[in-house]
């Protein structure tokens, strides 16, 4: 799957608001433009990612069902 395929997945299941599916995005697009990159660009980014996840933290606690099980 490339980065537009993943976009149109994401808008398909109203997923723009799940931070987690935006960072797979941020991934696959990273992913995609990482042989026009050097090596520190492409470690800076991913690291910038992985902080980003890392501050989401524990913000679905209590939300369970309302985040992971929508739509479904």
């Amino acid at each position: 799957m490339n980065s537009h395929d993943l976009a149109h997945y994401i808008e398909a299941i109203d997923g723009i608001h799940k931070p987690w599916l935006l960072a797979q995005l941020r991934l696959k697009k990273l992913q995609e433009r990482r042989s026009s990159l050097s090596q520190s660009d492409y470690v800076a980014e991913l690291s910038q990612i992985q902080a980003e996840l890392a501050q989401l933290g524990d913000w679905w606690v209590g939300r369970e069902d309302e985040v992971f099980r929508q739509g479904r």
